[in-house]
């Protein structure tokens, strides 16, 4: 998800320059964790940072400080939710490619759907937050079965324990995920199945080009 991110979408594109900020703020931290017992492996890794010139170097500007922006209530949730219907979703397709496939995801009102919904807000995407943690060429959000499920299809059903507001908050919903074959061409750009020809490249990826 991370090298779709940082390779396939737009120079500027937010949700690029978003994974940017993540890697960075983590280097941050690890680097001055260990600086204390490698302080000369940290003072390199620190001097030579692209993005920071002219720096006073890591000991002179002080320890951790994680900025309050990054403690967004039920993110973590959201998070955790979508990874556990992803190891359902990857368990149901025993080790094949999960880029050739589909998932529909099936969440009753509730609040696990309102979280899906921080991380896709479209019904149908390939380019969400929650398609990238399913690892999937596509990913719908749904919160009843279609009508036109095969007859065949492989519904794996799972439940995931809400824990918000120290405790204070706390539902147990269930969810079902199903698993289908795509029926598109793989992008000879992004890797994924979203395109109309194997020569052509997917709607994204010809926007960017663009």
């Amino acid at each position: 998800p991370l090298s779709c991110r940082l390779y396939c979408e737009e120079e500027k594109d937010p949700k690029r320059r978003s994974c940017q900020t993540v890697l960075a703020e983590a280097l941050d931290v690890v680097v001055r964790s260990f600086a204390p017992i490698l302080p000369h492996l940290a003072e390199e890794v620190f001097q030579h940072l692209p993005y920071k010139k002219d720096s006073e170097g890591v000991f002179r500007t002080g320890w951790i400080r994680a900025s309050s922006a990054w403690k967004k209530p039920g993110i973590e949730e959201a998070i955790e939710g979508a990874c556990a219907m992803r190891d359902s979703f990857l368990g149901s397709i025993s080790g094949k490619n999960a880029l050739e496939y589909e998932v529909v995801i099936v969440i009753e009102p509730g609040l696990l759907f309102e979280l899906m919904e921080a991380l896709q807000a479209e019904e149908t995407s390939s380019v969400s937050q929650l398609n990238e943690i399913m690892m999937a060429s596509q990913t719908t959000l749904l919160s009843e079965l279609p009508k036109d499920t095969p007859a065949d299809a492989n519904i794996i059903t799972g439940t995931f324990l809400i824990n918000l507001e120290g405790g204070d908050i706390r539902e147990e919903s269930s969810y079902k995920v199903i698993a289908l074959p795509i029926a598109k061409a793989k992008c000879p750009r992004c890797r994924r199945y979203n395109s109309d020809s194997s020569s052509t490249p997917c709607p994204r990826c010809l926007k960017v080009i663009a």
